[in-house]
């Protein structure tokens, strides 16, 4: 095998007992019609059914395959780590198993490393996964595009094809938690390829709940932005003028004599119970905003692992 252009191909597997053949059959058709080397790693993420099973004997048919399972469920970012730092390839790119990613696309990528290019991101030109999916699909990269240190393409992405080097770095520099796949490596530079390719609609119920998918918007938010906290100076600033002008007018009104602002009747501990009530507020939001932050940093400074793959080698007791 030419493992100097060999591609690993990191499946992401969770409950597929149902279509892991059939992946594994595109793939290797795919692959050798368009004669490219590869190695298929299969990474169960903590499946409860016969995923990894199913996993294992392909990998016992195949001296192309590799499999390996997750301890628990770790959502798909973790489980590209996982694949990531068990390939061996040139380039590596990671594929859902539902190939909502067709692999056309990863053909296309794969050819754009093959000219020179160290990352090429497929982006989703087009979607249809119901409307209200698709709106939070926009606020979010949109957000993200506002304010962090990282562009998303138009659509989003979270896939990619990296080549060794970038895996290496991926693997030996970049610590697995509270993080995604995708925005550490839009971080690194290198000048990334973007290509669109639209997505196919698939029957299959998503698995990616609104739990994880809260989850991965908090954690790139607070990974690759300081906008939360710099928010907190924002409207510190705003807090002290509205204040100030509070201030003056309370002044005004008890210097004037007058008890009404607007026509309406301001009772002496109207001023004091809105500012209290404001600056309340404003702290409690300042301290959650902070204590997010904190939390990253105690679970990085813990230096507990971002996934764990279980040792297929040893028998159970």
């Amino acid at each position: 095998m030419e493992t100097h252009k060999m591609l690993s191909i990191i499946l992401l597997s969770y409950f597929s007992e149902n279509r892991i053949f059939t992946v594994y059959e595109q793939v290797k058709q795919k692959m050798e019609a368009e004669q490219i080397p590869f190695e298929l790693i299969i990474i169960d993420d903590g499946s409860k059914d016969e995923s990894f099973k199913k996993a294992l004997e392909l990998e016992e048919t195949d001296s192309r395959v590799r499999a390996f399972q997750l301890s628990r469920n770790y959502t798909s970012h973790y489980a590209r780590f996982a694949g990531l730092s068990k390939s061996k390839g040139a380039c590596a790119v990671g594929i859902p198993d539902d190939l909502q990613t067709p692999l056309e696309v990863i053909v296309k990528m794969y050819r754009h490393w093959e000219n020179g290019n160290k990352i090429v991101i497929p982006f989703r030109a087009s979607r249809n996964d119901g409307w209200l999916s698709d709106l939070f699909s926009t606020f979010y990269y949109g957000i993200m595009n506002a304010i962090s240190d990282v562009n998303f393409p138009k659509g989003g992405a979270d896939g990619f094809l990296i080549d060794r080097e970038v895996v290496d770095i991926m693997n030996e520099r970049i610590h697995p938690i509270n993080t995604s796949t995708i925005v550490e490596v839009l971080r690194l530079g290198f000048d990334p390829v973007f290509i669109p390719f639209n997505r196919p609609t698939v029957k299959s119920k998503s698995r990616w709940t609104f739990k994880k998918k809260l989850k991965l918007a908090s954690d790139t938010i607070f990974s690759s932005s300081s906008f939360p906290i710099k928010c907190i100076t924002i409207i510190g600033f705003i807090s002290v003028i509205i204040s100030v002008f509070s201030i003056i007018v309370s002044t005004f009104l008890k210097f004037s004599g007058n008890q009404h602002l607007f026509g309406l009747s301001i009772p002496g501990w109207t001023s004091t119970f809105v500012l209290i009530s404001f600056f309340c507020g404003l702290i409690l939001f300042s301290l959650g905003v902070i204590a997010e932050y904190i939390w990253r940093i105690y679970e990085e400074v813990k230096n507990r692992p971002g996934y764990i793959i279980k040792d297929k080698t040893k028998p159970k007791s």
